[in-house]
């Protein structure tokens, strides 16, 4: 059988780039007369999920509109090849309801009342007033907080030239807790597995079909399942991936680092383990449990203790805990131990997103990977930095001095990324207040777990002063800003991507393709929203003049950041700043363009992505540089320090990088979490989730048995909650839909506008439902009603609900995206107590779009989030979506997606999880090997004056 990977024919009918200018092809609308169409073809980067794939934009060259687009073949991640959502892009840009203007409201906040303003006054209002924040030294009040972010570093320099920590992120309601657990174990937050290679490969959640990275990693199980590898799934939900793998293992929700580990005894009491692997890349030396230091002991002692430690962890202990087979995890234990250094795996949300302690998920999965020595490796399991690429602009501004406890609050010192979703809670609390505030890709009303909380936060005009939306569709949020400024999406603006989507290295090239063809047809222009539709803008052109808008003199040492390598004193564009990237920062790049008579930046444009020709395995071996051994010593522990920083380790004799542990090992056994209060987790270990059976059990009132007392906050139900009690899965996803991007994409709405509650037919019989059935799902906080589904595709006990859908607008037809949300009535009827009804559902309508007159769907869906409380990780500090829920028939009342939520009880939810957490104590606010994604200086990781 042919390999489609490795001799490219599945690229052997993709327009050759030497065509791209004028590319013909018959028009199928005009069939069966044969009419040529002649097109330019310019490569972009789809922004509808994060992979970043290449696309070809196909430009008709009479009409000059954009027509359609299809994969870039020469895109090193995605090799021409697309998922659905990529050539939907075309419905998103041609949307008759999307922004297209600047807007400011003109009526109270959430009233849905805008009038059009101009750039000028955006620009103005917005510099005038920032310049005074940071005058005043109240730089703390101005936060920029993302969902998606699409570019790489662009705003981290942005945050550091403006000199202030006001970077937030979406990141602890989406992947933080798989980080935690891989960044204890190597500093890296992320895998990078190399499927293609692989022997066998195991899948934590559907990542095959749904999830992150979803078309580059698909391409890489195939391939290594054509090449023989088998496939894995362990999901407690039967995914397309599942339904395809060699095994399915269903795990019950939260149990599976038990049958992790349970896998890790039976390679270690079987000795089926990389003995050297572990002796030379683990800091067992450093090894304090259950009584026994390594210090001075033999590796084959230390073994022994891990043997015990984990005896515990028998199949059979695993079985029960999760449902999965003893004889399975034994079986898959020895073909993953067979496997060896080939063995690759995922894990991002599912099971580490959805659980208290779910990120002890990912440190058992790690352990697995250890125990084979597939770290590193061909067919393994690699760091994301190894394969990422991310270059350096001309200039850098030196990290910020200050600490924002809204960000990083004192309560939770080891959590991987900004406490964001809490960020209504902290202000109720009066931690701060916010004065300028910029959400940009990102809809926490509808996305974020407590979204009415997030809409008393955002109609408080004292607690939030001004509140920009940067959104390229009207969303959820966007209804409760002062200013919504239409952003390009990925055809309308540029940006820099690169991703770990396999066993190499690339840099995609997001562009704007009008801009593109006109000024390669000699016209000139001085902004990217001169050529989009209406005045759409983009974020890099946007920023700088910002930047010099707040600093128009100079005075405050903004603006030389965004003046030009070039033109000293003039304003930085977007040509300069990516040329001068192509130049400098891209290895290969300047002789590849060089070979072609091409500049770097035409070399880009004309391929829009480029793969760099590096070594990406076994990096921690790489000896230490002769400039970081000079003048070194070697510590007690065996690391290499110069000036008392750490740049290696000695391994075998050999002084090399390591990894970015503080041991420059893998740290099997973490002193940090030891240190930082949590020792009874300084190795990878299970603990129950806050949905575990037990708690089902206390929660339905069945046993007042203690559980996990002290990790484990009891559900306390609001009086009116009635109903069977279940878990429910509100996460998983539809391979069509992303977030709240894929709503003014026509066609995939088409496919997927439905989300009913998954029911496995021993519990619909228990709760005498059946498929179509109104149910009353009832939260800790409110309820919400929609349709059942009755299916064997899950385990009695659990019940589920797809994310993406639900999507609702205040007002009936203007300002508004109508393809894909319910007009809805929305009122606070008391202090705190939100009702939402849905008025009316999706319908036909007149726009210069004639599909939107074929709608023949009514269905937006129903917004499960919105009734979820925060359940705030007291470790990871990731929200565990994961809900325990009483499920009833709807009573003659209730409504298809009718929804109430109590905030008061929402606040108290809260309140009770943050009692969870360990406080950080000391000077120390934050272990300082640990990563922020806008790092400021060290001694702003200190409460007071760095201790000498």
């Amino acid at each position: 059988m042919t390999d489609f990977k490795r001799d490219g024919s599945h690229l052997a009918f993709a327009p050759p780039v030497e065509k791209w200018d004028d590319w013909v092809e018959y028009d199928p609308a005009a069939w069966p007369r044969r009419v040529a169409r002649h097109y330019q073809l310019v490569p972009t980067i789809c922004f509808n999920c994060e992979s970043a794939c290449g696309l070809v934009a196909y430009v008709d060259k009479e009409t000059g509109r954009i027509e359609k687009f299809e994969g870039n073949p020469k895109h090193p991640a995605s090799r021409g090849r697309l998922c659905a959502k990529g050539p939907a892009t075309i419905n998103q840009i041609h949307d008759p309801d999307r922004i297209l203007y600047p807007m400011k409201r003109n009526g109270p906040r959430g009233s849905g009342q805008w009038t059009r303003t101009s750039w000028d006054e955006v620009l103005e209002t917005f510099g005038t007033r920032m310049r005074k924040a940071f005058q005043d030294g109240r730089g703390e009040e101005v936060m920029y907080h993302v969902g998606r972010p699409g570019h790489d570093f662009i705003m981290e320099r942005t945050l550091r030239a403006w000199g202030i920590d006001g970077h937030n992120s979406h990141t602890n309601v989406c992947s933080s807790s798989a980080r935690f657990g891989y960044m204890l174990w190597h500093y890296a937050d992320r895998p990078s597995p190399d499927h293609a290679n692989a022997r066998f490969i195991l899948l934590l959640s559907a990542h095959l079909e749904s999830g992150h990275y979803f078309n580059p990693h698909a391409q890489r199980i195939i391939d290594g399942k054509m090449a023989g590898a088998k496939l894995a799934v362990m999901d407690p939900r039967l995914s397309n991936t599942a339904s395809m793998a060699d095994y399915w293992m269903p795990t019950y929700p939260g149990s599976e680092a038990a049958v992790l580990l349970a896998m890790c005894k039976v390679i270690l009491d079987e000795n089926r383990f990389d003995a050297p692997f572990v002796r030379s890349w683990t800091n067992w030396e450093e090894l304090e449990i259950d009584g026994f230091k390594a210090e001075g002991q033999s590796f084959e002692s230390a073994i022994e203790v891990l043997k015990r430690h984990y005896a515990e962890f028998t199949p059979q202990f695993a079985e029960k805990e999760s449902g999965v087979k003893a004889e399975t995890i034994v079986k898959l234990a020895r073909e993953i131990a067979a496997a060896g250094s080939r063995f690759a795996s995922h894990l991002w949300r599912g099971s580490a997103s959805g659980n208290l302690g779910g990120w002890q998920t990912a440190r058992a999965l790690m352990l697995l990977h250890v125990l084979t020595g597939s770290v590193g490796t061909e067919g393994g399991h690699n760091l994301n930095s190894w394969n990422k690429f991310v270059p350096k602009p001309f200039s850098v501004p030196p990290p910020v001095k200050g600490w924002n406890e809204l960000l990083y609050p004192p309560e939770w010192p080891l959590c991987t990324h900004e406490m964001s979703f809490l960020l209504p809670h902290f202000l109720k609390e009066g931690r701060g207040a916010i004065d300028t505030y910029f959400t940009r890709v990102f809809n926490p009303v509808w996305t974020y777990p407590d979204g009415f909380s997030w809409i008393e936060m955002l109609r408080d005009e004292e607690k939030l002063g001004l509140h920009a939306a940067l959104t390229p569709t009207w969303n959820e949020t966007a209804w409760f800003a002062d200013y919504v400024l239409p952003m390009g999406m990925s055809p309308e603006r540029h940006d820099l991507m690169s991703q770990e989507t396999h066993s190499g290295q690339w840099i995609g090239f997001r562009q704007p393709v009008a801009r593109v063809l006109r000024e390669r047809a000699g016209e000139k222009f001085e902004y990217t929203y001169q050529t989009n539709p209406g005045e759409v803008w983009e974020e890099d052109e946007f920023w700088i003049n910002l930047s010099w808008a707040i600093d128009p003199d100079g005075s405050m040492g903004i603006r030389q950041w965004f003046e030009s390598p070039y033109r000293p004193g003039e304003k930085l564009t977007v040509n300069e700043y990516y040329r001068w990237i192509f130049e400098n920062s891209v290895p290969g790049l300047p002789e590849a363009a060089r070979a072609e008579n091409l500049t770097p930046l035409d070399y880009m444009r004309k391929y829009g992505a480029y793969e760099i020709k590096a070594e990406v395995h076994k990096l921690n071996e790489k000896p230490i540089s002769s400039t970081d051994l000079s003048g070194s010593k070697v510590e007690p522990n065996g690391t290499v320090t110069t000036d008392g920083k750490s740049v290696g380790v000695m391994v075998e004799g050999k002084a090399v990088v390591g990894y970015g542990t503080p041991s420059r090992k893998l740290e099997i056994f973490s002193k940090t979490m030891a240190d930082w209060k949590w020792p009874e987790f300084s190795l990878p270990e299970y603990y129950r989730s806050h949905i575990h059976r037990s708690a089902r059990a206390v929660s339905s009132g069945e046993t007042d048995a203690v559980f996990d007392a002290g990790h484990m906050p009891k559900v306390e139900w609001p009086k009116d909650a009635h109903g069977d009690v279940f878990t429910l899965l509100p996460i998983f996803r539809l391979p069509n839909l992303i977030h709240t991007r894929s709503g003014n994409a026509k066609l995939l709405y088409e496919i997927s506008h439905k989300n009913p509650l998954w029911v496995n037919p021993v519990d619909a019989k228990t709760v005498g439902i059946k498929t179509g059935d109104l149910l009353k799902v009832h939260t800790e906080i409110g309820y919400f009603v929609l349709h059942a589904w009755v299916t064997e595709g899950l385990m009695p006990g659990v019940v589920a609900c797809s994310h993406h859908l639900g999507r609702w607008r205040i007002n009936k037809d203007e300002q508004v995206e109508r393809m894909s949300s319910a007009w809805v009535d929305l009122q606070e009827v008391g202090k705190g107590q939100w009702k939402m009804r849905q008025l009316a559902g999706i319908s036909p309508y007149e726009s210069p779009d004639p599909d939107s007159q074929r709608v023949w769907w009514s269905d937006s869906g129903v917004h499960q989030d919105i009734t979820f409380p925060v359940h705030p990780d007291p470790v990871s500090g990731m929200h565990c979506w994961h809900q325990m829920v009483r499920v009833e028939p709807a009573g003659p009342q209730d409504r298809y997606g009718d929804i109430f939520v109590d905030t008061n009880l929402s606040f108290a939810v809260y309140q009770r999880w943050k009692a969870l957490a360990r406080p950080a104590e000391g000077a120390l606010r934050r272990p300082l090997w640990f990563p922020r994604v806008a790092r400021p200086v060290e001694a702003a990781f200190y409460r007071t004056a760095k201790p000498k």
